[in-house]
C-alpha cells in the first residue's frame, strides 16, 4: 500500500482576476502538483479555476489530482479542470469540508470567503501560508497570529515555489489534529 499524497487546499478570489493572480494561483497548482501535492479547491472560479487549470498542466498530473468541493448539488458548476467532483450542496459550510481535507492551505488574495476559512484553518490547526504578493486576507493576514490557539503566526510566501517548499517542510514533521474545537475549546499543552 503507498503513502497518501498530501494535500494543499488553495483558497483565495472566486470571482474575475488580475492577470498577475490568475499566473500566480496557476503557478501555484502546477509547482504542488510537481511536487507530489493534491490540490483541493472549493471548485468554481478565480483563485480555484487557475490553480486547478495550473496542477492539470503539471508534468507530473495524474487524474486525481485536481479536486473541487462545490456549495450546490450542482456538478454542472465545476471549474473544467476539477477532476473528482465533490457537490456537497453546504453552501457555506463546505468552506469546513474544504479546510478539513487540508494537509496545508495557501491563501492567494482573497475576500469574505477566503477570510472565513482561514478562520476555519486557524481552528483546525491546519497550516495557513499567504501569497503575500496577491493582495486580498493572503497579504493582510499573512505574517499574523489570529488569537491565542497558536504561537505562530500565519506564514507568507513571496512566490509559487516558495509556498510549494515551505508546505512541503511544514507537513514533514506531522500534524496535531485539531481535537475539540467547540464550545469547550482548550488550547493544546
Amino acid at each position: 500500500m503507498s503513502a497518501r499524497r498530501p494535500v494543499m487546499v488553495v483558497i483565495g478570489s472566486g470571482g474575475s482576476l488580475a492577470p498577475e493572480i490568475a499566473d500566480m494561483a496557476r503557478d501555484l497548482g502546477r509547482v504542488a502538483v510537481e511536487a507530489g501535492f493534491r490540490i483541493v479547491t472549493g471548485g468554481l472560479g478565480g483563485v480555484m479555476a487557475a490553480a486547478s487549470e495550473g496542477a492539470r498542466s503539471a508534468e507530473r498530473y495524474t487524474e486525481g489530482s485536481v479536486l473541487g468541493v462545490l456549495p450546490s448539488y450542482d456538478r454542472t458548476t465545476a471549474n473544467p479542470w476539477v477532476d473528482v467532483v465533490i457537490p456537497s450542496g453546504l453552501q457555506l459550510g463546505r468552506n469546513t469540508l474544504v479546510v478539513a481535507m487540508a494537509g496545508v492551505v495557501v491563501a492567494v488574495g482573497g475576500g469574505a470567503g477566503t477570510l472565513s476559512e482561514i478562520a476555519l484553518a486557524w481552528q483546525l490547526q491546519r497550516p495557513v501560508i499567504g501569497l503575500v504578493e496577491s493582495g486580498g486576507w493572503a497579504t493582510e493576514l499573512g505574517g499574523r497570529t489570529l488569537d491565542n490557539r497558536h504561537d505562530e503566526p500565519i506564514a507568507t510566501a513571496r512566490s509559487a515555489a516558495e509556498a510549494v517548499a515551505l508546505a512541503s517542510s511544514m507537513l514533514s514533521g506531522g500534524r496535531r489534529e485539531a481535537g475539540d474545537i467547540g464550545s469547550g475549546w482548550r488550547k493544546p499543552r
